[in-house]
């Protein structure tokens, strides 16, 4: 193995990166987001999975308010220095604000039918008040 200069490329996509957040231990995949180079630089720093948050155009540490916060045990980057896999312990089990443990679900199949196939595993009301 080789030791390497990470040179993360933060042009291609007006300064942000996708950033898919996955469960340490199952490899399941708990949501997307974008990191821009702050947000990279803080989650290096503080070992918590911190976003840009595109709707709120702000620096966003995953559970800062809920506490269901991301804990970064390792990182991937792809061969094109332009997409984040973080591999995280999600504390408190849930990654998505609706309260499901992954942002991702909704099953599609092709004949185009959606079914919610996951319950929720808090009530998001009682915790974003």
């Amino acid at each position: 193995m080789e030791n390497t200069d990470i040179c993360l490329d933060f042009d291609k996509m007006g300064g942000l990166l996708p950033a898919i957040a996955q469960d340490h231990e199952t490899g399941e995949i708990l949501m997307l987001a974008f990191m821009d180079r702050q947000a990279w630089e803080t989650t290096l720093a503080t070992g918590l999975a911190t976003y840009h948050s595109r709707s709120r155009n702000e620096l966003w540490t995953k559970g800062k308010t809920s506490g269901h916060v991301q804990k970064v045990k390792e990182i991937r980057i792809d061969c094109d220095n332009d997409a984040v896999v973080l591999k995280v312990d999600q504390v408190g089990g849930a990654a998505c604000h609706t309260g499901h443990r992954s942002c991702f679900y909704t099953r599609v199949d092709l004949d185009g039918t959606a079914t919610v196939v996951a319950e929720r595993v808090f009530d998001p009301k009682k915790v974003y008040k």
